[in-house]
């Protein structure tokens, strides 16, 4: 089955593609077939996610999987949340990875808090008008390091610090982060659901 991902983030696609594999679907990115990016109003993830992959599938015709994730830190009341992607932009810096990793850590400077949640909101669809989206959600506490650890990974990943490994994810070989990360749990639920929902059970 080929899906639209409703996403151009080459990082995403790449560990979706892997975590997908097992039911044999093909995540072709909304840029190949040159659909432009949805807008994203909404202050919920899954509310962004939903509207992410009505878009896709609308001007694609194919069914759609949408990923809307961030970062909730504790100490910053759950920011920030669904402007993870723009979290730089609000200090000055231009948007990107590495300039999101340094305003977070500018901003932390000095707290002892630094519990955050990373969330991954997963929702697929059928067509368009699927009257019943798959939501999935994923998330995983974390401590924030005050300094980059590990070159694996993409986004918060050289900060985002997991206990039960000592370790952050872009120090984690890449299979060990896709079964623990926020996006790798999303992703093993919405298979689940998937092969409940979607996939048909009945045939000979």
């Amino acid at each position: 089955m080929k899906i639209v991902l409703a996403s151009n983030n080459a990082g995403k696609l790449a560990e979706l593609q892997t975590l997908f594999a097992p039911l044999n679907m093909t995540l072709v990115r909304q840029s190949e077939l040159s659909i432009p990016e949805a807008a994203e109003p909404f202050k919920t993830f899954v509310e962004n996610a939903l509207a992410k992959a009505r878009h896709a599938a609308q001007l694609s015709g194919l069914p759609a999987l949408a990923d809307d994730a961030g970062l909730c830190v504790d100490a910053f009341g759950g920011q920030p949340g669904v402007d993870t992607a723009f979290y730089a932009t609000r200090f000055g810096y231009p948007k990107g990875d590495d300039t999101n990793v340094s305003a977070l850590l500018e901003q932390m400077q000095g707290m002892t808090n630094r519990r955050a949640a990373m969330v991954s909101t997963l929702v697929a669809l059928r067509s368009a008008e699927d009257p019943e989206p798959l939501i999935a959600v994923g998330r995983v506490v974390v401590h924030i390091t005050p300094e980059r650890r590990g070159s694996n990974g993409f986004g918060f990943d050289p900060v985002m610090f997991l206990p039960e490994f000592g370790k952050t994810f872009a120090e984690l070989p890449p299979e060990v982060k896709n079964a623990h990360s926020h996006r790798g749990r999303a992703a093993h639920a919405m298979l689940a659901l998937m092969r409940e929902r979607w996939l048909d059970h009945t045939a000979p």
